[in-house]
């Protein structure tokens, strides 16, 4: 007599597909989207030269709701894999590599400026992942700093600092 639990997708064939990730992320990507539209069903939509309120939000939930199709497709559609089921802070180490970086960010912008603070970002983010070359972090970096720069100093005048004051 074993005490294992029963596998509820070896009885349920069907089932199995619904633990695919891409699955999931699309039936979540959908759902979000549905919602989303749904609560902005009374607002005035407006026309593309004149947008409501409603517009935006809509256009967004629009492109998402392609977004979740597109992914659960591809969900359906890939082959089934043996997953090997990794220690519990193997699976959560991408998400504390990545919420620390955001908080290193936060916390250094003021000091360091935008430069240094968007190279610990993405150093501190590149440890999430394994197989990253160090040029490609730094390259990275370069394009955020000036996508960053371009949109928030120049385009939007915002006063960040870009280099820190010692």
């Amino acid at each position: 007599m074993t005490t294992e639990a029963p596998d509820i997708s070896s009885r349920h064939p069907g089932l199995r597909v619904l633990t695919r990730k891409n699955v999931l992320a699309g039936l979540m990507f959908m759902g979000i989207a549905a919602l989303g539209l749904w609560l902005s069903r009374h607002y005035p939509i407006g026309t593309a030269l004149r947008m409501g309120t409603g517009y935006v939000p809509r256009l967004l939930c629009w492109m998402l709701l392609a977004l979740g199709a597109i992914v659960l497709l591809q969900g359906l559609r890939e082959a089934e894999s043996t997953r090997e089921l990794q220690p519990a802070f193997r699976q959560l180490w991408p998400i504390l590599v990545v919420t620390g970086a955001l908080v290193a960010f936060a916390l250094s912008i003021e000091q360091l400026g935008l430069v240094l603070s968007i190279l610990l970002l993405i150093g501190i983010g590149s440890l999430a992942a394994q197989g990253i070359k160090p040029w490609e972090v730094f390259a990275t970096a370069i394009g955020l700093i000036m996508l960053t720069w371009a949109i928030f100093i120049l385009g939007l005048g915002l006063t960040i600092p870009v280099w820190p004051d010692f």
